[in-house]
């Protein structure tokens, strides 16, 4: 649900607000969002590619090259090796970072020629992979055997887990779940509430049987995903449950138990919705007084 207003806020703020290009159903409606995002801010930002076939309606050449002409140069990538799409998006002097859950994948997506790589551990929303690394281990190791900047991400929402991940050797943070609750994010008013209620442990994964494991909200929509996948489902008869226009409806009507709702962990520590203004200034405000703290340590 990363549309424009959320993005250019991201990136007004001081940050880099990513686009989800298979939010879109094809290249034009992503063009679309992309102006609106360039009337919002002339700040960077970037665009995500998940590079699974069976999620894109259209080739991702199509999206590529519909962000390319509009001139955006950073690129996240997550899913399978992104060394076919390199190519294109280098030619276009395009910076490219892709989202990795292990540290072997994260080895492939910098020999292929990536500039950074997003670690994402194992307390995260979405998929943490099969290897259940947290980020206190995931980070520093991959900041120990990479040559290539390292961004954190899974459990960071505030100025104390920017710290440890930049103490754990990573260059820079990615937060989904904290954006995920402002009041820029398109996202109904009730799946909010819902949210703000949440503890740390009110997710589950799901998704395990098929090994492309899903941290999610525990709802009635995820329990009965674990009922199926108890009981042997296999995959066609799992996706009425799993495919994405589910989870979307969810968050843009509020019916809240219909669907899966991507959080992670970390949704134990968020108990509000400022704009992402605010939200980026109390990170960096609450950062420096963790270090001052640290330093008192020393």
């Amino acid at each position: 649900m990363a549309r424009a207003e959320l993005v250019a806020a991201v990136s007004e703020a001081g940050g880099l607000g990513v686009l989800s290009a298979l939010t879109f159903p094809n290249g034009e409606a992503l063009r679309e969002e992309i102006k609106k995002v360039k009337a919002l801010t002339d700040r960077p930002f970037g665009v995500n590619l998940t590079l699974l076939p069976t999620l894109s309606p259209r080739p991702l050449e199509e999206y590529i090259e519909v962000a390319l002409s509009e001139g955006v140069r950073v690129f996240e990538t997550a899913g399978r090796n992104p060394e076919p799409y390199l190519p294109l998006l280098k030619s276009h002097g395009a910076l490219v970072m892709h989202k990795c859950p292990s540290l072997r994948f994260a080895k492939a997506a910098e020999r292929a020629g990536c500039d950074m790589v997003v670690v994402n551990g194992f307390e995260g929303a979405g998929h943490p992979g099969e290897g259940d690394l947290t980020s206190l281990i995931l980070i520093q190791v991959a900041s120990r055997w990479l040559k290539v900047p390292v961004i954190a991400a899974g459990g960071i929402v505030d100025g104390k887990g920017l710290v440890a991940a930049l103490a754990l050797g990573a260059e820079a943070v990615m937060m989904g779940t904290r954006f995920l609750m402002t009041k820029e994010a398109p996202v109904h008013p009730k799946v909010k509430q819902r949210l703000l209620e949440a503890k740390e442990t009110d997710t589950v994964l799901v998704q395990r049987s098929i090994r492309s494991t899903l941290r999610v909200l525990r709802n009635r929509a995820s329990e009965k995903v674990l009922e199926l996948e108890r009981e042997g489902a296999s995959l066609e008869q799992l996706i009425p449950y799993i495919k994405g226009e589910k989870s979307r409806e969810v968050l843009e009507k509020g019916l809240i138990d219909e669907g899966m709702v991507v959080c992670g962990q970390a949704i134990g520590l968020i108990d509000d919705l400022p704009s992402v203004k605010d939200l980026m200034e109390r990170i960096m405000e609450e950062a420096e007084e963790t270090l001052k703290r640290l330093k008192a340590f020393l």
